[in-house]
């Protein structure tokens, strides 16, 4: 078996955040832990072409890449095609089609897409509050988020957290355990509208979204973790017993809260993400009618 680094390496004449998003997306459909990205921002040069696709040759990567102007887009797929480097060229199709089907052309100004304006701030904004009240590290931040992601260990709450920050949405998540009570901030959230429901909540209240997951896949993901930190995977943490219980708990939390609850064993994270955010849409509709009666 290969012990070649695998290395992905992220390339734009921008910061090549668009690249690098798409290139994690896809690494979670994947046993990916070994993959590493390198991002390459700013680009302005032929010789940072080469360069690049030079490493990319002798480590056996692949290259993701996001250039507006095209000399430097089409040496990419010239270079990469002599070098036999797989390039994808993550905006260039959807470019075209953009062309051919409204005859418009591109303005070729790298970082476009990322201009600094308000919603911009808000990610940013929204990334930093992820990072801070995650995994129920200070649950003072249950009162400011927007969605609030409640489940125990392994359900996806950081990476969903994490997706939900990058389209903006403040999330805070807290990780539900049968010897640990919910803290009283959330439980205080509760009392304002009776049931919580994706339509019924007010507009300054969080969205709370209990998570859940089989029993069996749940075990699964717990025990390659502890291999995966050298831990044996025979840990109390790692059996059915234990996994139950903690599902019985939680979904015990869950009914008392009243929030909506999503089985998130193989949706992707996107999938659930789309369902969160289609309910805040739903909301947001709701409060708007309600403000116009």
């Amino acid at each position: 078996m290969s012990t070649q680094q695998q290395i992905i390496y992220i390339c734009s004449d921008a910061i090549g955040e668009t690249a690098e998003a798409v290139a994690k997306a896809t690494l979670r459909q994947f046993s990916s832990e070994q993959v590493q990205l390198k991002r390459y921002g700013h680009i302005k040069s032929e010789d940072e072409v080469i360069s690049i696709v030079d490493k990319a040759e002798r480590s056996g990567g692949f290259i993701a890449y996001t250039l507006v102007q095209p000399e430097l887009r089409e040496l990419m797929k010239e270079e990469a095609q002599h070098r036999g480097v797989r390039a994808v060229d993550v905006m260039g199709p959807m470019m075209q089609a953009y062309i051919d089907t409204f005859g418009s052309y591109p303005s070729r100004e790298p970082g476009r897409l990322h201009s600094i304006d308000d919603s911009y701030y808000r990610r940013m904004e929204a990334m930093e509050f992820a990072v801070k009240y995650d995994d129920g590290k200070d649950t003072r931040g249950l009162t400011e988020a927007q969605v609030i992601l409640i489940g125990v260990s392994r359900t996806s709450k950081t990476p969903l957290s994490i997706f939900l920050s990058h389209k903006g949405i403040k999330t805070a998540n807290l990780p539900l355990m049968p010897e640990v009570k919910p803290p009283q901030e959330l439980l205080m959230l509760t009392s304002v509208t009776t049931p919580l429901t994706p339509t019924s909540q007010t507009s300054h209240t969080p969205l709370i979204v209990g998570l859940t997951m089989q029993p069996q896949l749940l075990l699964d993901i717990r025990s390659e973790r502890l291999i995966a930190l050298g831990l044996p995977d025979t840990a109390k943490y790692a059996t059915l017993q234990r996994i139950h219980e903690e599902l019985a708990y939680a979904a015990q939390i869950m009914d008392e809260l009243g929030c909506p609850v999503i089985d998130v064993s193989g949706r992707a994270i996107e999938e659930t993400a789309g369902i969160i955010t289609s309910w805040l849409d739903s909301r947001r509709y709701e409060s708007v009618q309600i403000l116009a009666t």
